[in-house]
């Protein structure tokens, strides 16, 4: 399902655009060093973590997009980063947990 569709639906806040590309997956985790070495390519990453090595993680890691979950926000240098590099940030208030099962829905419908 590409992000857009996925934004759309779940009535997540759109924080920054990027490149619409296709997400397969959902990815639940706050340590960056897991996240690196674990995620799924074309995952959605849900996450509290709204600052600049967030954006450079999901960067490195092929990730579709970022979900900052239970109201998180990007950072100044975060928000700017993701501009610059293309990535999907979305935000909600949902816990990270109910947010994910949110698009893991979505994505497998």
């Amino acid at each position: 399902m590409q992000i857009s569709e996925i934004a759309s639906k779940s009535g997540f806040t759109i924080i920054n655009r990027g490149q619409d590309i296709e997400a397969y997956t959902v990815y639940c985790c706050d340590l960056l060093s897991i996240v690196m070495s674990n995620a799924p390519e074309g995952a959605i990453w849900f996450t509290v973590m709204g600052n600049v090595n967030s954006v450079a993680v999901s960067v490195l890691s092929d990730i579709a997009c970022i979900v900052l979950a239970h109201g998180s926000s990007l950072d100044e240098d975060a928000m700017q980063k993701a501009k610059e590099q293309d990535v999907w940030v979305l935000q909600t208030e949902l816990p990270i947990f109910d947010a994910a099962n949110t698009v893991n829905r979505l994505i497998n419908a």
